[in-house]
Formats: C-alpha cells, structure tokens, sequence
C-alpha cells in the first residue's frame, strides 16, 4: 500500500474527531486543526507556537494546540520540538493519551515513552491537580452554602416585613382570686387547676347542700296543750319541732356530712385563694407575631419590623364573674365561669 494511501486513510480517521470538536472556544483552533487534516504540518507547528505565545487561551485549547503542534512536528521528524509539545501537554493534563483508532501508532508509542519520563513529574502534578480540584470543590460548596444562607436570610426578612409584633397587656383584678371555684386560677390562665378546684368545691357545696336539706326533712312538729296557770279552766298550746327518736342514727349522719362537707369546701377554698395570691400579677404582657393588613409584596431588600403596643383583647380566656342580686329573704350571691 502506497505512503499517500496510508495518508489518506489516517486522515479520514481523524475526521470524526475533529467534528467533535468543532465546539473550540478560539476559532484559530479550529482552523489549525483544518490545516494539521490537510497534511500542513509546517504551517500548524508555526501557527500553533505562534498562538501559543499570545497566551489568553482556556487550558482545553490549550492543550489542543499543543497536541496538534507536538504531532505536527513529529510527522515533521523535529523531535525535540514534539517533546516540547508533547512534554507541556503532559503538563497541562497528566493523565492525557490519544486514540490509536485516529493516531498512529508510532506518535502513540512516542507519547507512552515520554509518560515513562516523565513518570514521577507527572505523579506529582496529579497529586497537585487532585488537591486545586478538591479546593476548587471545597470552594464551590461554601459558596453554594453562603448563597443558601443569604436566601434564607432574605427570605426571613421578608417575611418578617410582612408581619407585625403585636404586645397585649392583660390586666387582672385583684379581689377575683378571693372567688372560690378556682375563679383566681382561671384568670392566670392556669386553666387546668382551676377545673379541679372548681370540681372539688362544686361537689362539697353540693354534698353540704343536699346534707343540710336532708337533715331539716327529718324534723317533725307537734302542738302541745299546757295547763294555763293563769285561768285555771283555760288551756296553752304550744308548737314543738323535734327529731323522733327512732330517726336519731339519720340525723347524726347528715349532720355530720354537712358538717364535714362544709369544712372541706372552707379548706379547699383557702387553699385555691392563697395560691391564686401566690401567682397573682398585675398585669401580664404577651407578645405574639401577626400578619400585617398592609403587608408588602415580596422583596428582595430587608425590611425594618415594626412594634407596637395593643391593649385589646387576644382569644377568650377562661375567667369568672360574681354578681349579686336581691331575693324575697334579702340579698344572694352568684359565680359564673367562662371556659
């Protein structure tokens, strides 16, 4: 087979890898690669050095540039000028081979052997390149992770312009921690004690009530005729209001539920008054975050949050109310509680 046959073929081999990469970031590349297809080595050597001179170049034409020199030149017989090439190809990427399906085998073979040169050079450069890519990684993820926290802060800012903080100042009045039912505990807002020493009064008020019933349904009255001394034919009567005898054990036993019932409640009562005393305040301040009516549309500038002072009412809390009002025997007493 003839030496321009073997030229041709090789070329047409080259052909889908320069299509690859017609993509080149300088367009001179391109052309330089055109050329080195054509067979113009001469030219390519010149060109390439002379553009490799100029600088400004990404690495990846770079090390085209140098590839299509260092293979110009060794087509050319100049070896020291394709070790040259070769050698700051190598350089430029330590881990760089050609494809014996494009390239030659004896330019393959020249580049293993400069490899096995240069072997612990470029262990060394792979050594270097693993590090900048890994500070160039560790670079990348801070930067990413900076971003994020500048979003998360805009994004907090932005909410917080569209939200206003809103004080409430809750004012309790003093005498409701002398009401019993747990009226003192309702009002702090200590909800659950409340409802147990509202229970626990109710149910010994009731048992007191219903003994005190109980006990005054086991009375009995009965008149009694007496000798008027006064007129001895005449008679004085009088009305006597007693427990008979046989409902003695009853009336021991209500009297002493109602009894017991009572101090209980008394007992009770005390206690829920001094610890309504004991945790009692003036007033109470709470603060809680609101959307503002006029909140602003999303932006992506800080703005500043706004305080105010309210002193209206937040949701409905648990609280009592005494009233009194006037009977048909005097005057009585009332305890409501709001839940």
């Amino acid at each position: 087979m003839s030496r321009g046959l073997l030229l041709l073929l090789w070329l047409l081999a080259l052909a889908p890898a320069a299509a690859q990469a017609q993509d080149s970031g300088d367009p001179e590349v391109a052309a330089l690669r055109a050329s080195f297809e054509y067979g113009k080595y001469a030219e390519v050597l010149d060109r390439a050095g002379s553009r490799i001179d100029r600088g400004d170049l990404g690495e990846d034409d770079l090390v085209e540039l140098h590839k299509l020199a260092g293979l110009a030149a060794f087509n050319l017989g100049r070896k020291e000028d394709a070790t040259r090439h070769l050698r700051a190809l190598l350089r430029l990427d330590p881990d760089y081979s050609l494809d014996p399906f494009v390239v030659p085998p004896p330019a393959v073979a020249f580049l293993d052997a400069l490899k096995q040169e240069m072997s612990s050079e470029l262990e060394f450069l792979r050594q270097e390149r693993r590090l900048r890519q890994e500070r160039e990684k560790a670079a990348a993820e801070r930067r990413e992770r900076e971003r994020l926290e500048a979003e998360v802060a805009r994004r907090r800012a932005e909410e917080m312009a569209r939200q206003v903080t809103v004080r409430t100042v809750e004012k309790r009045n003093f005498l409701v921690n002398f009401v019993p039912f747990g009226a003192g505990q309702f009002q702090q807002g200590r909800t659950s004690l409340g409802v147990v020493f509202a229970a626990v009064e109710g149910a010994l008020a009731v048992t007191s009530i219903i003994s005190f019933f109980a006990y005054e349904s086991l009375f009995e009255e009965q008149t009694v005729l007496l000798d008027n001394v006064l007129d001895p034919d005449g008679q004085a009567s009088l009305r006597v209001r007693y427990i008979p005898t046989n409902r003695r054990r009853q009336a021991d036993t209500w009297q002493l539920l109602k009894l017991s019932s009572a101090a209980g409640f008394y007992t009770v009562y005390a206690l829920g008054a001094v610890d309504a005393l004991y945790h009692h305040e003036d007033q109470v301040i709470r603060t809680t975050v609101e959307p503002r009516a006029d909140a602003p549309a999303p932006a992506s500038a800080p703005a500043s949050v706004t305080l105010r002072n309210s002193s209206r009412t937040e949701a409905p809390k648990p609280s009592a109310r005494v009233g009194l009002y006037r009977t048909s025997g005097g005057l009585g007493a009332g305890l409501t509680l709001f839940f």
